[in-house]
């Protein structure tokens, strides 16, 4: 089941799981209502050397993003296919590779087979 998040009035965020295509528009947190926070639910990244999340599109490279990261034990098997494929790209410990540019998030995406349909054409 998918996850959705919710933001109060006051700016408390929660997480509840519905099945796809039933979430509804608010939900009951304690005594407040919750509405439905698409932005809470974009994907996040984070900034080389962070540890805080940010949305995606925040323009800061170079990021590392989780959303096309591999298991750890694949993170080389990562970095060789992309360096074969003239994408050469560093991969953190958790998998996840480094982009140094949105062009370079761009190629390194479609050497896998993979595109952004939100951030790029």
């Amino acid at each position: 089941m998918p996850l959705y998040c919710y933001t109060t009035d006051d700016g408390e965020t929660v997480e509840r799981y519905f099945p796809m295509g039933g979430a509804p528009a608010s939900v009951k947190v304690g005594d407040k209502v919750a509405c439905r926070d698409r932005a809470a639910e974009a994907p996040l990244c984070f900034v080389k050397g962070s540890q805080t999340p940010v949305k995606q599109g925040h323009g800061k490279w170079p990021m590392t993003c989780f959303a096309s990261g591999v298991h750890p034990s694949q993170a080389q098997e990562l970095r060789d296919h992309l360096k074969r494929n003239g994408v050469p790209t560093d991969v953190n410990k958790d998998g996840d590779p480094i982009y140094t540019s949105k062009e370079h998030r761009k190629k390194a995406l479609k050497a896998r087979g993979m595109h952004d349909k939100s951030s790029f054409d």
